[in-house]
């Protein structure tokens, strides 16, 4: 079955077998990006959980607008994201308004390319020192494939204000690059 016809089917008969069907696909996934944005296991582990009952909550809100892979990523990043800016209360240099107010086409120092050349290991290092919000969002962009559309409906951002800040997060990860070279190497 489809995940749209497991919903349904959960929504018309409350069957919990349908909600263990929708559990085994995407635990591991949403548990997989709880760790990647929290960097613990424990707490990933408890978000994961936290995430599905959400998601159980809110089954019946789910509209279609985007797939079901789509809602449960956005679910997951807002509930880790909101989770780390209560525990540690980082402090951005620039304001929402502020990259909402960049331009449309930001010019972009940093090639993808640049980013692309890194080892695995060096990579790793580099977006274990960036903040959680830049680490995830360049996660979202390279490793998740996702579209600036696709990101801008799960941050509930403007194109133009992702654009900025995948522009600023891989400056970040390029200043970390050229911190981290001659360590690694």
């Amino acid at each position: 079955m489809k995940d749209l016809e497991v919903i349904n089917s959960y929504l018309e008969t409350q069957a919990s077998m349908c909600f263990s069907v929708l559990y085994s696909r995407y635990a591991s996934k949403i548990y997989g990006k709880c760790l990647t944005i929290l960097k613990d296991e424990a707490m990933a582990e408890d978000a994961t959980q936290e995430i599905f009952m959400k998601i159980f909550l809110n089954l019946s809100r789910f509209e279609e607008k985007a797939r079901f892979s789509t809602w449960i990523y956005s679910i997951t990043y807002n509930y880790c994201i909101d989770y780390l800016r209560r525990k540690q209360k980082q402090s951005n240099v620039f304001s929402d308004d502020e990259i909402e107010k960049a331009a449309d086409v930001a010019e972009d120092d940093v090639s993808d390319a640049a980013l692309m050349e890194l080892e695995v290991r060096q990579l790793r290092n580099i977006l274990d020192e960036m903040p959680p919000g830049d680490r995830t969002i360049l996660l979202m962009k390279y490793q998740d494939d996702m579209s600036i559309r696709e990101i801008a409906g799960i941050l509930n951002k403007s194109e133009s204000a992702v654009k900025m800040k995948i522009k600023r997060a891989k400056e970040k990860a390029q200043k970390l690059k050229e911190e981290f070279l001659p360590t690694i190497r």
